[in-house]
């Protein structure tokens, strides 16, 4: 059973249902009140219906992107529509969006993955890995991004931001010491875009450094969920400690017996998981390893999306953009705490443009924020108004109905005198306005892995 509990809907019929029984036992009320109760019953379930299907309807308009060009497949494309996958466009390759049948659709997928004992599966194949080689690789990374590198352990990694001259914001990433290599991840719609920017850079760059691309060639899965831990287990070489596995630490092994492979504690749902990579080839075969676990459920990108929403995470394009510096993302933890190495040496793209000489975060306009308290969901483009509905003071880029909370959530941008929790705003929805509050992110509570003490 999930942590949330039975859905409203289900909570709402059951009671209606004992009332019911209630009511036939006492003969002096009426056959109309008893009718009544049973009308008001189903309508809850119509509604919990009719929720669903908007909340996969949303995810298909969100997420499916037209597109002229061909688009690539990744190493699974078969097997998705084997397992009846909803296939749209994606960053350029058909990937789903969520799954058919009795256990698939967004809502269901998204409860699973946060449901004890469970796992999802996703693909994330068409992001983009890429090895850094040469002696000066770490000294070429921290020109191009924020965050610590020099200081990460063997094995080690961390979430980072690529930046542009201005200090805005290219991609997001994530990159692990591997030792012998730098093992970067970025998003699937950026990653072309990047590498241009890398190739750039290196050729500024007065040192040895190479970038290594895996294309297509190597495929990324993601699993996700309280499950996840188990599922992977089974895939992984006799006494392969995963208690001993930190969040955001990896390493190169063999899954399922093969080799080439690499797994890495980290995941963008706010749950516990781990993304494998592995050599196309192999890709369905450890995929279908992972499936015939009856807790592991194929997920698709809607599912995806509402639970990295959940979790306070940011979808580039969206809610992070070329115009957005980290201090605006509300992401300026990933440059360090106050007086540490980067922010006192700086040194990357932009940095002149984010922090003083001193270290400390140059004051910006605007700041990323949670809303909720609106009525319906506030989609991307949504103007957020101040309390009186007078003066517009920012904009929803992200928001959905949250499978978990039973209510709508959102992210945004507002001005920074606004952007405290607590602060009571107003957003036009549908040309009308509804009122909602400023509130701290996440908004469901992360349970990222720990290694006990």
């Amino acid at each position: 059973p999930s942590r949330f509990g039975v859905t409203r809907a289900e909570k709402s019929s059951n009671i209606h249902q004992l009332l019911i029984s209630s009511l036939v036992d006492k003969a002096d009320l009426s056959v109309n009140l008893i009718f009544k109760m049973m009308k008001s019953a189903a309508a809850t379930l119509i509604r919990h219906s009719r929720t669903t299907a908007t909340v996969n309807n949303t995810a298909k308009r969100t997420l499916a992107a037209a597109s002229d060009e061909p688009l690539a497949k990744t190493a699974l494309n078969e097997l998705h529509k084997e397992l009846n996958g909803d296939m749209v466009p994606f960053a350029g390759y058909e990937l789903p969006v969520l799954y058919k049948g009795e256990k698939g659709g967004v809502m269901k997928e998204h409860l699973h993955c946060r449901a004890d004992g469970s796992a999802s599966l996703f693909d994330v194949s068409h992001m983009g890995q890429i090895r850094w080689h040469g002696k000066d690789r770490v000294a070429f990374l921290e020109k191009v991004v924020v965050g610590d590198i020099a200081s990460l352990a063997p094995g080690s990694g961390c979430l980072s931001l690529i930046t542009n001259e201005k200090g805005g914001i290219i991609d997001d990433t994530v990159i692990t010491n591997a030792g012998d290599y730098i093992y970067m991840v970025v998003n699937g719609a950026c990653k072309y875009g990047d590498m241009e920017h890398f190739e750039k850079q290196i050729d500024e760059f007065d040192g040895e450094v190479a970038m290594e691309y895996l294309g297509d060639d190597m495929q990324l899965l993601a699993i996700q969920g309280p499950g996840a831990v188990d599922a992977v287990q089974k895939i992984l070489p006799d006494g392969f400690n995963l208690t001993n596995m930190a969040f955001m630490t990896g390493v190169d092994t063999t899954l399922d017996g093969i080799e080439g492979c690499r797994i890495t504690r980290c995941g963008y749902t706010g749950e516990d998981g781990f993304e494998v990579a592995m050599p196309a080839a192999n890709a369905v075969s450890i995929a279908s390893k992972l499936l015939e676990d009856p807790t592991v459920l194929p997920t698709g990108l809607g599912a995806r999306d509402s639970l990295r929403l959940e979790a306070g995470l940011c979808l580039y394009g969206n809610d992070l953009d070329e115009t957005t510096t980290p201090t605006m993302g509300a992401l300026g933890w990933t440059m360090g705490p106050p007086k540490s190495r980067r922010r006192l040496e700086g040194g990357f793209l932009g940095a002149e443009h984010i922090l003083t000489p001193e270290g400390k975060f140059k004051k910006v306009a605007k700041k990323r924020v949670g809303i909720m308290g609106m009525k319906a969901p506030a989609r991307g483009h949504t103007e957020i108004y101040d309390a009186d509905g007078e003066t517009m003071i920012g904009e929803i880029t992200s928001g959905t109905f949250s499978p978990c909370l039973k209510k709508p959530i959102a992210m945004g941008y507002v001005e920074t005198k606004s952007a405290k929790a607590g602060t009571e705003v107003m957003v036009k929805i549908r040309n009308k306005m509804q009122k909602a509050e400023v509130v701290k992110m996440p908004f469901v509570e992360s349970r990222y892995y720990r290694v006990p003490e």
